[in-house]
């Protein structure tokens, strides 16, 4: 996938699950990688992991929390000082927290909007001169749960579902400038996502042996499935392919209680 030799990626959420898959898939095909993540060892281990191919420098490493508003500046600003230009945004920065009408509590609503839309609303603004003047993309990793609902985790739900009204807003809002806009929107992926809102191990171990049932295809998926959509959709051999919301699930999303 030669479309990614001499192209600058932002890849926000880098230092683990799917971030993490996705960095280290483009550094294989030549990308210019910035890597942002909170977790400053976790973000050194995943540079490690992305040796530079195809002539790319070393991937440039960010430590930052997307959520606040002077360090998203820095991301872009930071970018561009290094590199000069930005081609594609991945914004995968995400938090899963558990809750429903009952149960939710207004901080626990307000950090899953401020982390799945607020962020991503703001670091796409910031990015989109950039983006018009290479004609670049952006990727956002939605989830199933944007397209379907699922009770118990009622905020995240409804993170996802505008995150879905942004990339398709946003598509067409810069479609006349020549940038792209799709999401990817992940079923059940093999990820640390739920053991950091509070699963232990068994109770993970029974939730992916419940996902055989819960999606088509049997069981869970990999980040490395999720990257490769990500991937196809940020390069040109997507060229003709615009606010499209693209499930990487399993066919979770096609199916329907019995």
């Amino acid at each position: 996938m030669a479309d990614f030799v001499n192209k600058v990626v932002i890849v926000t959420g880098a230092s683990s699950g799917i971030g993490a898959g996705t960095a280290e898939f483009l550094a294989k095909q030549g990308a210019w990688l910035v890597l942002v993540g909170r977790n400053e060892e976790n973000l050194k281990s995943v540079a490690a992991k992305c040796p530079p191919t195809h002539g790319a420098p070393q991937p440039l490493q960010i430590v930052a929390d997307v959520t606040i508003e002077a360090d998203a500046k820095r991301i872009i600003d930071t970018t561009i000082e290094k590199f000069q230009k930005l081609n594609v945004l991945v914004n995968n920065a995400g938090i899963l927290k558990r809750g429903t009408i009952e149960t939710s509590t207004l901080e626990d609503y307000d950090t899953v909007m401020n982390v799945n839309v607020r962020s991503i609303f703001h670091l796409t603004q910031l990015a989109v001169p950039h983006l018009i003047a290479t004609k670049g993309n952006v990727v956002n990793v939605s989830s199933v749960n944007g397209m379907r609902s699922f009770p118990g985790v009622l905020a995240y739900n409804m993170s996802k579902a505008a995150l879905d009204q942004l990339t398709q807003c946003v598509a067409l809002e810069l479609a006349d400038r020549g940038i792209r806009v799709n999401s990817v929107n992940p079923g059940v992926i093999v990820t640390n996502i739920h053991k950091r809102d509070g699963m232990d191990e068994a109770a993970y171990a029974a939730f992916l042996e419940h996902s055989k049932s819960t999606h088509a295809l049997g069981r869970a998926g990999n980040t490395i499935e999720v990257a490769e959509s990500i991937a196809f959709l940020a390069s040109e051999r997507a060229s003709f392919i615009t606010g499209a919301i693209l499930p990487v699930d399993g066919g979770r999303h096609s199916m329907c209680p019995r």
